[in-house]
């Protein structure tokens, strides 16, 4: 991989180790567990590095051997760790992964006072904002501690200088004191370019009916603030709506996705979000072709276990369109 001394994309946000049990059991009937990287912004941040489109990543882990086991990590697959911090006395928040028997994913987490929640404000330079054009900013962050105020001071700036941010809203209630995700989430769609959100992610928040068609979910969503609204949508597929004002073209475009044997969908998302930024930070702004590509990138991570190790590459991307195409041809 090229070395590249600018990256174009920021990314903020937690950097965690994820367990998980070690032969597809619920946590509570699992003795063993694998160790895995994890944490959705550092899910995109590797994914974005695997297409060959290192960010700047933003984070904060304990001095400990979890945290060196992270920082290795991001630079064994090419992220820089110049905005990597590392606190000397709180520790690295942790993720415990649980599967349900309907393949859904719980995630039980030990981040009480963790280095992740002592990020703060004006860890990024404005040479740094100046320099980049998009900003990824994750929710996990806003829930508590310091990093509140770092992640929306980081996005306050990147609006000063002229950055697309982008926001997943990615819930995770457990998290939250009762009031205020919807409070924090909903003050901070004002200062959002694009936003991207599940069905499932919306329930949490009270201005937004969940059970709404995906067209309406996207519409409240950009009357809050947002020029674009990605929504996924599981097996079937994705939407965007883009207004006048945002940096793709203005109109809608759906994906069905594609039919993949998926075994693990861990992390599905966070890939999706990889593709999204891959194809802006291409040039790419047609509705259609941004959603063919994110959707690809989503489902050959979910072709095998983990989240983190199974971000393809472009050329894996490359591969399985060209793969899917032939299938439809025949």
């Amino acid at each position: 991989m090229a070395a590249m001394s600018t990256p174009n994309v920021l990314v903020t946000g937690e950097l965690l180790v994820d367990f998980l049990p070690r032969h597809g059991n619920a946590i509570a009937e699992s003795e063993s567990f694998d160790r895995r990287s994890g944490g959705a912004p550092a899910n995109v941040a590797v994914g974005l590095a695997r297409l060959g489109q290192p960010p700047w990543f933003w984070t904060r882990v304990g001095r400990d051997p979890f945290g060196d086991f992270l920082v290795e990590t991001l630079l064994d697959n090419g992220v820089p760790s110049r905005f990597v911090e590392r606190d000397p006395t709180a520790k690295t928040p942790l993720a415990f992964v649980d599967r349900g028997s309907d393949s859904t994913v719980e995630f039980s987490f030990y981040r009480d006072g963790t280095a992740d929640t002592r990020l703060e404000p004006g860890g990024v330079p404005k040479e740094t904002l100046q320099a980049v054009d998009l900003v990824y900013v994750g929710s996990v962050m806003l829930a508590s501690g310091t990093a509140r105020s770092a992640t929306t001071d980081l996005v306050s700036r990147a609006n000063e200088h002229g950055c697309t941010v982008v926001f997943d809203v990615n819930a995770r209630p457990e998290l939250w004191n009762d009031g205020e995700f919807e409070r924090v989430v909903g003050d901070l769609l004002g200062d959002i370019d694009i936003v991207k959100a599940t069905p499932t992610d919306l329930r949490y928040l009270p201005f937004v009916d969940a059970s709404d068609p995906p067209e309406e979910l996207a519409r409240t969503l950009c009357d809050r603030g947002p020029s674009a609204a990605f929504l996924t949508l599981g097996e079937s597929g994705s939407y965007v709506l883009s207004t006048d004002d945002a940096l793709l073209e203005p109109g809608t475009a759906a994906h069905d996705g594609y039919e993949v044997d998926a075994i693990d969908t861990t992390g599905a998302g966070d890939a999706f979000m990889t593709g999204v930024l891959g194809a802006l930070v291409d040039g790419e702004r047609e509705l259609t072709a941004v959603l063919a590509f994110a959707n690809a990138v989503a489902a050959v991570s979910t072709t095998a276990r983990g989240a983190m190790p199974t971000l393809p590459t472009r050329e894996r991307v490359r591969q399985f369109r060209a793969e899917h195409d032939r299938a439809v041809r025949e």
